[in-house]
């Protein structure tokens, strides 16, 4: 996985620039993503694992119920960082099911 972390430092310096000179994310960019698909029998922890190697999580919250399960909502404390998240998490593979 060294490639990934490699990519994510390139990610990070080119939002930090992005930053700096003020350009703007597109408005449908947020640092709460909205995660389907996920194995009903995944755990906080499990998530956590995943969806942290991106950036510090402010919170994750997991569908319990019937029409919300297999669903989370992942925050991140840097809209940056989730973005970076939904590029490489996109269709990755968790326990035989595709992240969307």
């Amino acid at each position: 996985r060294s490639d990934k972390s490699g990519g994510n430092n390139w990610f990070k310096l080119e939002m930090n620039i992005r930053k700096k000179a003020g350009i703007k994310l597109r408005p449908e960019v947020n640092r709460i993503i909205f995660v389907r698909n996920l194995p009903f029998k995944i755990t906080a922890d499990e998530l956590y694992d995943i969806f942290g190697k991106y950036g510090p999580i402010r919170q994750i919250r997991k569908g319990v119920s019937g029409k919300t399960r297999g669903t989370a909502f992942v925050v991140y404390e840097d809209i940056y960082d989730a973005k970076n998240a939904v590029d490489h998490l996109s269709g990755f593979n968790v326990a035989g099911k595709y992240l969307t």
